[in-house]
């Protein structure tokens, strides 16, 4: 009975997130278009690392940010002395521009203090941007029952030309999936000119991503879409169009025959002032002790938008 009503439940908030989608904001057309590259990773940090300091993560992650030169960096499942680590060798690698000092954001899922998780650190989401940002905005989404308080964390470049930069990570509970995507919805519905990347723990052609993707994303791979965002990674041809590559090795029940895609970056379709991309890199192996750095690829994409 209790699966029974929450399918109904669900259905109702797939039809309060398509009326949503439709009163997206225009893009204002008199600010000049700008360029973003865009690096999103699921790192594991405290699942694979152990929280550590030394194995190579941090020093992975900085290498893959700078050599792909990255405006903005999105992290899942980091942990808060390795999210402090990054700013330190970003730092020292020039990267925030301008002498920005403000250009990390961090927001935990599970607090400091078990000796267990992340060796005593915080463990949560983490935004980085290679021009300064401004305050952010934490949203603690609606519980999936466990201990960890899944949340959305977005902040506004500095600049005030309406872009704002966000990441989170979803509950992998099928249950809790619907309530948590609409209040990221909800919440990107009140920015400009949002770009979300994170971990959706939802693949594209699933019918809970439908509010999200535009009815222009139609393909075998993904339809019956009712939303106002475009993925970067949905409108490559060669890769399973409008669904992209795949961020891990899970099994899917795609229609490409690939392995699951769950991490995603969504950035609104009448935000778009011209073509858009993404690719899924193999994880480094460079890590010492483990067999790769992640159970996450990397996503890189490229987006212009106005």
């Amino acid at each position: 009975m209790r699966r029974a009503m929450f399918r109904g439940f669900a259905l109702s908030l797939a039809c309060a997130f398509s009326v949503a989608a439709g009163t997206a904001q225009a893009a204002d057309t008199s600010v000049t278009p700008r360029t973003y590259n865009v690096w999103q990773w699921n790192v594991a940090g405290n699942t694979i690392h152990d929280g550590s300091l030394t194995d190579g993560l941090v020093d992975q992650a900085v290498d893959s940010i700078v050599n792909r030169g990255a405006d903005f960096a999105a992290f899942n499942e980091l942990c808060q002395n390795q999210y402090s680590a990054i700013i330190t060798e970003l730092r020292a690698r020039a990267w925030p521009v301008d002498g920005n000092t403000s250009f990390a954001r961090f927001e935990p899922s599970l607090p400091a203090g078990d000796a267990d998780v992340c060796a005593g650190s915080a463990y949560g989401n983490a935004l980085f941007s290679k021009h300064p940002l401004g305050s952010a905005d934490r949203v603690t989404l609606p519980t999936d029952g466990t201990a960890e308080a899944r949340n959305l964390l977005c902040a506004p470049l500095a600049d005030g030309l309406g872009t704002v930069f966000c990441t989170t990570h979803l509950t992998t509970d099928p249950d809790f999936k619907s309530t948590q995507l609409k209040a990221v919805f909800d919440q990107l519905a009140t920015y400009d000119t949002p770009i979300i990347a994170g971990d959706f723990n939802v693949q594209p052609h699933h019918k809970k991503l439908n509010p999200y993707y535009a009815p222009s994303v139609n393909t075998v791979a993904n339809d019956g879409n009712t939303g106002s965002y475009r993925e970067l990674d949905d409108a490559d041809s060669a890769h399973c169009p409008g669904h992209g590559e795949s961020t891990t090795d899970a099994p899917s029940d795609n229609k490409c025959g690939i392995a699951a895609k769950i991490d995603l970056v969504f950035v609104r379709e009448s935000t778009l002032a011209g073509p858009y991309s993404a690719d899924s890199l193999a994880p480094s192996t460079a890590c010492t002790g483990v067999a790769a750095c992640s159970d996450h690829r990397v996503l890189i994409g490229t987006v212009t938008v106005q």
